[in-house]
């Protein structure tokens, strides 16, 4: 079973170093590897065309924000199932993508599968910040605004290829977009891995301040969009977020 990745980027020098290393560190061995550069500036370029042998599809140039740099790693993947690695995190360990593909064997009829992961401070230390541990779904938690860590989420190609890709009207916020598409609007089957896939790198406390306002907005929006109460889903996926950084 051959596994798409794509990591999507722009002036990440400092971290997709170690993006790209997990991914190529990972036990299995059938992974078409992907990276979407949006002409950096910074000499990201440089460190991803150090490793261009390895890598299966690499393009550099202007797009028009992350989602749509992702939807361009969409249309020339050729896995079975994909996902993606972003360009400030890891895997958690090099087993990763061998537990995803294995349960996709196990059960045949799944149409995803999504895992846990940990946010970690951005130092040498790795501080756990917050834990990330999804558990089994149903719509009710949906309506409820919880959703799987978008980054531990692998589907079947086919299946994406059918409900589509990621909506650029959203600009930070259409992965929840994406997930209840999938997840709340048509359904899709889906099986919980009850382990870590990946590590999050947490920016700065100032920058994730000025985007805070927008990502609401944005979040409301789209549970709005999808027929859910919107203030409510948005409030109690705020809580939940709250929880887990309590915790630690």
């Amino acid at each position: 079973m051959k596994v798409s990745i794509i990591t999507v980027c722009y002036n990440r020098k400092d971290t997709i170093e170690k993006a790209i290393q997990s991914v190529l560190g990972q036990n299995y061995a059938n992974i078409e590897y992907i990276i979407i550069d949006g002409n950096s500036t910074d000499g990201t370029k440089k460190v991803i065309e150090s490793y261009r042998d390895k890598l299966s599809y690499y393009v550099s140039e202007h797009d028009n924000g992350m989602y749509d740099a992702i939807n361009k790693g969409l249309k020339v993947a050729t896995g079975d199932i994909v996902g993606l690695m972003h360009s400030d995190d890891e895997f958690y360990d090099n087993t990763a993508i061998d537990k995803i593909v294995s349960r996709f064997i196990i059960d045949k009829s799944i149409d995803g599968v999504y895992g846990n992961g940990v946010y970690v401070s951005n130092n040498e230390k790795e501080r756990i910040i917050r834990s990330r541990i999804g558990g089994n779904y149903n719509i009710n938690k949906l309506k409820k605004g919880w959703l799987p860590l978008h980054p531990t989420v692998y589907i079947k190609r086919s299946v994406i290829n059918k409900i589509g890709f990621y909506n650029l009207d959203f600009k930070i916020a259409s992965d929840t977009d994406f997930l209840l598409r999938y997840l709340f609007k048509y359904q899709v089957k889906m099986s919980y891995i009850n382990s870590y896939i990946v590590k999050m790198r947490m920016g700065g406390m100032s920058t994730n301040l000025k985007s805070v306002f927008k990502v609401l907005c944005e979040d409301y929006n789209i549970y709005k969009s999808h027929g859910l109460i919107a203030f409510q889903a948005v409030f109690l996926k705020k809580t939940i977020a709250l929880k887990q950084y309590l915790q630690h």
